[in-house]
Parts: structure tokens; C-alpha cells; sequence
């Protein structure tokens, strides 16, 4: 088992991958290792003690479909003993009833395979109305918006970053 972080994520548009790439050089490129989950297989998880889960929210409060694709796969892994984190990309104007729902499914299917989740985030600067990533009122992951607070991506993922690298205890 390793120090790294093993990042996964699943992209439609480029965007949630831009995060993640933004997140791996906020910790350095030593630190993190990217997977694009449309080529993981679950035994990439099998590496790491520090997991992060990026996946951008879809159509009405849908996973991206290559995190679709692997959610049954899900079910294979075991979580447990590992921290994990959680980012997505949505658009809280647009999609106001269901923001950020694509890390809240996943983080609730991550957990019941044992994953202790960290990195939550305050709900506060953001204007929705229900979020299935709402877990005890903050949101159980970074929530990004960049169509309509891009100016504010760059000083979340910072802070993000800063506060994982203390929950992961590096």
C-alpha cells in the first residue's frame, strides 16, 4: 500500500477532468495518480489508502456514463480501511433540485463498501434546492460550479486540497 492518492474520475466534457488535473497539481504530480474510470478495472483500487471520486452530475441528478458503467462494479470492491474523497461538477442554476446528486449516489454506495468519507464542504455560497450529496447540511465532497461561479474553482480546490491533505494525513 502506497502514500499516493489514486484519483478516478469520469468526464463527458473535458471539465471534470480540468478538476482533476488542477487537484493532482495542488498535491503535485508525485502525490496523485489519475484514472479515467471510463479505462479503470477495480483492482486499481486495490493500491491505494486515499481514494478521490470525481463525477460531474448529468442530465436530471444522473452519474456521468462511464461511472455509470462502473457502478455495478462497485458492489467488487472493498472500501474498507481506505479515505475517500469526493468532487463533482454541476450547474446549481440549471439543475437547482438535484445538484451535486452524482456524489452523493456514489458516496453512499463507496460507504456501505466501507469507505470512511472526508473532505466534506460547507453548502455556504451556493444557491440550490436539494442535493442528494447533502449529507448532515454540507455537501460530502467539493461541489464545483463552473458555469456560473467559475471565478471561484481555482480558490475552492485550493482550500479543498489543503484540507484533505490534513484528513489524509499527509
Amino acid at each position: 500500500m502506497s502514500e499516493k492518492i489514486g484519483l478516478f474520475y469520469g468526464t463527458q466534457t473535458g471539465r471534470t477532468e480540468s478538476i482533476a488535473e488542477m487537484i493532482r497539481d495542488e498535491f503535485g504530480d508525485d502525490v496523485v495518480t489519475l484514472h479515467d474510470i471510463s479505462q479503470a478495472e477495480t483492482s486499481d483500487f486495490d493500491d491505494y489508502e486515499c481514494v478521490i471520486i470525481g463525477c460531474p452530475t448529468w442530465n436530471i441528478g444522473e452519474l456521468q456514463s462511464d461511472w455509470e458503467g462502473f457502478f455495478p462494479d462497485l458492489d467488487e470492491i472493498d472500501f474498507s480501511g481506505k479515505s475517500v474523497a469526493y468532487f463533482g461538477a454541476g450547474d446549481q442554476a440549471g439543475y437547482a433540485d438535484n445538484f451535486q446528486d452524482a456524489i452523493g449516489i456514489l458516496e453512499e454506495k463507496i460507504s456501505q463498501q466501507g469507505g470512511k468519507t472526508v473532505g466534506y464542504w460547507s453548502t455556504e455560497g451556493y444557491d440550490f434546492n436539494e442535493s442528494k450529496a447533502v449529507k448532515n447540511g454540507k455537501f460530502c465532497g467539493l461541489a464545483i460550479d463552473d458555469d456560473n461561479q467559475s471565478d471561484l474553482t481555482d480558490g475552492r480546490v485550493k482550500a479543498w486540497v489543503t484540507q484533505l491533505k490534513k484528513e489524509f494525513g499527509l
